[in-house]
């Protein structure tokens, strides 16, 4: 049985993008079954960020871009200001997962955000993306205005806010063991690896950095 992973995470997070390189690394040729989960950092009526104040100018200075570039991942600050809400691209995640391409479409929403400064806002824009992964546009674009997939997303946060009591993103769930904040691939390898052999629950690794529920990075 393959070993089931579940990351929580925000598209404007930026750890959140900078996670998936270590994870697709650490899992390579191994039985495991990723789940992206979403976690909404600024859900309305809460004013979201700003790129050009000090706050997302400080943070990117002195944590994203060194830390990016120790990895080797293009990313830029989005200048979309103010940045996104993100519940109608978590409820297009909804339909691409639906459709089987759950996985595809975050890659997606990450990489047109951090690296092409998309307005993932922006129906259109959510619908061209869809697109771009092989989703029926019109389907997809009539699923987000009629919020059709509203309640499953709802239900989606609910779980990640009270069930899964998750407080930042990016959170890896590997089997039983919970790790927030980004982490090294050496670091996601050791926990797969023991949670392969004999699932237990492990409370000791140092916290990463991560985007808390209060929306800061």
């Amino acid at each position: 049985m393959a070993l089931k992973i579940k990351v929580y995470s925000d598209y404007v997070c930026p750890f959140c993008f900078l996670a998936e390189k270590p994870l697709e690394e650490a899992v390579k040729g191994k039985d495991v079954e990723i789940e992206w989960m979403p976690f909404e950092l600024r859900p309305e009526p809460n004013r979201t960020l700003r790129p050009e104040e000090d706050y997302l100018q400080t943070t990117w200075k002195q944590s994203v871009y060194p830390m990016a570039e120790r990895m080797g991942v293009p990313i830029v600050l989005p200048n979309v200001s103010p940045q996104p809400y993100t519940h109608l691209a978590f409820e297009g995640f909804q339909y691409a997962k639906e459709k089987g391409k759950g996985n595809e479409y975050n890659d997606r929403m990450l990489r047109a955000f951090f690296q092409e400064e998309k307005n993932i806002g922006e129906i259109s824009v959510l619908t061209d993306l869809a697109g771009e992964i092989g989703l029926d546009k019109e389907e997809f674009r009539t699923s987000l205005e009629t919020r059709k997939y509203k309640e499953a997303h709802q239900k989606a946060l609910d779980h990640a806010y009270n069930e899964a009591n998750i407080q930042a993103v990016p959170t890896f769930m590997i089997g039983d063991t919970k790790i927030a904040g980004i982490v090294s691939k050496e670091r996601l390898e050791k926990v797969i690896e023991e949670e392969m052999k004999k699932p237990q629950l492990l409370d000791d690794f140092p916290q990463g950095l991560s985007c808390g529920i209060d929306g800061f990075c």
